[in-house]
């Protein structure tokens, strides 16, 4: 029934992020930007492509740093567009979209106001999908107690805080804590939405949103070895979503290292080749702990990747809008590490990046 009437008010967005999505980067243009020998080629191959000449007005030497920004740049005017044009719900979906990015945001702001340093830089290095109209507000708090109480009036995921901290939380020790409790309200709450926009909506969203708890959930297990965090406060930062939830969340609660983890997750098939490459009887430190993290977050990367795509397989449904931000994400971030390749001139490792189409 409600394909019958999406196309009234969303059927020209839709259009629009398809579009969009039909300008992501292919391998064939991926090929051409690593045979580039210098940032200028770099910059000469994408002009050929959708981002046109984004980069056309920035002096030479241009910097990886300026690549990524200007990149993104795109991306938050073609979120703006779709934002501007939306109604309800698919505004209030879009909306959700860009909480996570105001919870970075605010712990940037936070962590800068621990050390003292001038937030009106911070502010500067905030992500723009993630500004809110507000944040000039937290700008003028001198010390944390004040930032708090400016977050709990003035920001969109004020509910997130209020729920979750006090003022006396907020301290150097317990940011990375602060963070992920944040975003546990965060995507249990998008999950929740999601439900009651209906199917199709929901099964996409429910789905992307299930392995995005449960990425949290091992990365938050794993970082946790060796530290003085308790198995109980661990346990408290996990999604209460997800395909591991709640008898995966429950054992990785009490895991001790990497073996375990291991042998947790490969209840669920789809995550058995995660740890494929690691030994058994891994270290919880040291470089191998580092190579298989990399290794970990890349299978994560990918993994993401192709669930996006496969959102846009199903019509009359948002989830589309969600999977094209997270896509183009991924393409800024395989434009920086090849641009940061050729720069260094690290020809051998150029190719470890993750393709999308």
């Amino acid at each position: 029934m409600e394909a019958l009437f999406f196309n009234a008010n969303t059927g020209f967005l839709e259009a629009i992020v398809r579009g969009y999505k039909a300008g992501i980067l292919t391998q064939s243009q991926y090929a051409n930007l690593t045979q580039c020998e210098t940032l200028e080629d770099f910059r000469t191959q994408l002009s050929a492509t959708d981002y046109g000449n984004f980069l056309a007005n920035e002096p030479l030497p241009i910097s990886t740093s300026t690549i990524a920004d200007k990149a993104t740049e795109v991306l938050v005017e073609q979120f703006k567009y779709l934002r501007t044009n939306a109604v309800e719900p698919l505004r209030k979906f879009l909306d959700y979209i860009t909480y996570g990015y105001m919870i970075d945001n605010v712990i940037l702001l936070i962590t800068g106001t621990l050390h003292e340093r001038d937030t009106h830089e911070l502010v500067k290095r905030c992500h723009p999908l993630g500004v809110f109209d507000s944040m000039p507000v937290l700008c003028v708090a001198t010390n944390v107690e004040e930032l708090y109480q400016s977050v709990l009036i003035e920001t969109p995921i004020a509910p997130y805080f209020r729920e979750c901290l006090t003022a006396s939380d907020l301290d150097d020790l317990n940011i990375e804590i602060i963070r992920n409790t944040l975003y546990k309200a965060y995507l249990e709450d998008f999950y929740n939405f999601a439900t009651t926009l209906g199917s199709p909506t929901s099964e996409v969203m429910h789905r992307i949103l299930a392995f995005e708890a449960d990425r949290r959930t091992i990365n938050i297990t794993i970082n946790s070895f060796g530290t003085e965090l308790s198995k109980e406060l661990r346990a408290k930062l996990f999604p209460a979503i997800g395909r591991l939830f709640p008898e995966g969340n429950n054992q990785l609660a009490k895991a001790d290292d990497i073996d375990q983890v291991r042998q947790i997750c490969e209840n669920v098939s789809e995550y058995r080749s995660f740890f494929s490459e690691t030994p058994a009887g891994a270290s919880s430190s040291g470089d191998d702990f580092g190579a298989m993290a990399a290794q970990l977050e890349d299978h994560f990367f990918q993994t993401e990747v192709d669930l996006n795509k496969q959102a846009f397989l199903q019509q009359f449904q948002y989830g589309v809008f969600y999977s094209y931000m997270k896509l183009k994400e991924q393409e800024i971030r395989n434009l920086t590490w090849i641009a940061e390749c050729i720069a260094q001139d690290a020809k051998d490792r150029i190719q470890d990046f993750i393709p999308i189409f």
